[in-house]
């Protein structure tokens, strides 16, 4: 036993220290050592820069810009500091470089496409934080942009209206490439939106546009100036028509009731507001008209059935 344990001390670890002081003293050892060194120099200045440079911003778009432009010039900083590094062994592994860098684009080629995708967001302007998108069926608020995925917090679904479900979803920002993306909140943060109101047949329909149109004016009348000096810079901007932005009010008659449609601009973020807000104020008016307009609905009328005489006669 003592005998085996002595062979292996006198003869193997030898060769080992041998081989390892070898692999140590080679060139590119070095070179891996102060990459793996510098690389984690530079995430922890990173980290310490970017936290104690935050803490100064109290505007929270602002603090947000500076935290992702701190993480890209870490990464900007990690890439020249490997290509320096190695800058003389670059030559000799361009062949080596090619072949394994076609099979790991093969191989993450979804991964690549997410990275042209986000590349194509901060250049091509699809969207920014704090915009409102839908992409696919997912609509919500951009709360975070990252190299590889969008974040969301998502509207809608259980929840009616433009109200937040509680949802956070990470979107793969090659998405871009693949299905339109809707913005609320680009060029022109309002929407259109309208209502329809029911007024019976008799009704005074002059004196009910009237009232409609009062309301619609007070209730959303805040949002035309500031709407129609945003469409005039997209008319400048793009082959676009000039629109109405001020709230309309139009008379369509059916065969059931007079059907008046208000239709409004109003901003993205408060439209179920608003129209709250908008419907409260009709009501009201209606009701101070003292029956001169009122509301129609849907009206079902049973028909009795006939009353049926039985006789039985007692036939023997």
């Amino acid at each position: 036993m003592h005998s085996e344990l002595n062979f292996w001390l006198g003869q193997s670890t030898p060769n080992s220290i041998s081989r390892f002081e070898a692999w140590l003293s080679h060139p590119a050892t070095t070179q891996l050592l102060i990459v793996i060194l510098g690389l984690l120099l530079i995430a922890v200045l990173v980290r310490i820069f970017r936290q104690t440079l935050t803490q100064k911003i109290k505007d929270s778009d602002a603090r947000y810009k500076v935290r992702k432009l701190i993480s890209f010039v870490g990464y900007i900083l990690m890439a020249l500091f490997v290509t320096i590094v190695f800058n003389d062994s670059l030559g000799r592994l361009s062949v080596t470089f090619g072949v394994v860098g076609a099979g790991v684009a093969f191989a993450l080629q979804e991964v690549i496409a997410s990275f042209a995708g986000w590349v194509a967001i901060s250049l091509g302007q699809f969207y920014k934080p704090g915009d409102r998108v839908q992409l696919g069926g997912i609509k919500g608020d951009v709360i975070d942009i990252s190299i590889l995925r969008t974040t969301v917090m998502e509207c809608g679904e259980w929840v009616n209206a433009d109200l937040y479900n509680g949802r956070i979803v990470r979107v793969a920002n090659s998405f871009v490439f693949k299905e339109p993306v809707f913005n609320y909140s680009a060029d022109f943060p309002f929407l259109w939106d309208e209502i329809t109101i029911p007024i019976k047949y008799g009704c005074d329909y002059h004196l009910a546009r009237d009232v409609l149109q009062k309301a619609a004016n007070e209730v959303m009348g805040e949002y035309t100036a500031k709407a129609h000096s945003t469409w005039e810079k997209m008319v400048d901007k793009y082959l676009i028509e000039d629109a109405q932005v001020e709230p309309l009010v139009t008379l369509n008659a059916n065969d059931n009731w007079i059907e008046f449609t208000v239709r409004y601009v109003v901003e993205y973020k408060r439209r179920r507001i608003k129209k709250d807000l908008l419907f409260t104020r009709i009501l009201d008016d209606l009701n101070a008209t003292e029956g001169r307009i009122a509301l129609a609905s849907a009206t079902f009328h049973v028909v009795e059935a006939p009353t049926l005489n039985v006789r039985l006669s007692d036939e023997r």
